[in-house]
């Protein structure tokens, strides 16, 4: 009993530190406001989700998820590109998911409350095996990059 009446402090201490790590789950969410792939997928599928990428337009042209919208992340307040029905799940991506937080953010605070980031971005669809597509060298045309390694059926490589 001594032990304890002698270290309260550090007793206090612990016990705030792991109050406030569990908070943002007792509030009901992630700490980070953010999803993992298949939730993501689950999200597009069921609830018509929509990917936007706030990538800079290099980086969204070297790899970027299937279908995903190119948002940089300095034109995103106020983007005409922008889905007109704020119910409508956002799903923000970036090369790694750091900026796609602070993005999420940006949006849930312009009225789009269903915006969340995907945990660990770009590079997590990928390691899903999730599809992803390339801009192609010319035009706006994208091609996906499984069909890029795979020719079509009856046909031969291009």
């Amino acid at each position: 009993m001594n032990f304890f009446l002698d270290n309260w402090p550090l007793f206090a201490l612990a016990a705030t530190s792991g109050g406030l790590l569990l908070w943002p789950l007792v509030k009901g969410g992630s700490a980070a406001g953010s999803v993992s792939t298949a939730e993501a997928v689950r999200l597009i599928n069921r609830e018509r989700g929509v990917l936007i990428d706030v990538g800079e337009p290099t980086e969204y042209a070297a790899g970027h998820a299937a279908g995903a919208r190119n948002l940089p992340f300095g034109q995103l307040e106020g983007h005409k590109s922008l889905p007109t029905n704020k119910q409508l799940p956002l799903l923000v991506l970036c090369p790694t998911g750091a900026r796609a937080g602070r993005a999420a953010g940006l949006l849930r605070k312009a009225g789009y409350e269903k915006a969340v980031a995907v945990a660990g971005g770009t590079a997590a669809w990928r390691e899903a095996s999730l599809p992803v597509e390339k801009q192609a060298a010319e035009g706006d045309k994208s091609e996906k990059s499984e069909k890029a390694d795979k020719p079509e059926k009856g046909g031969k490589a291009a």
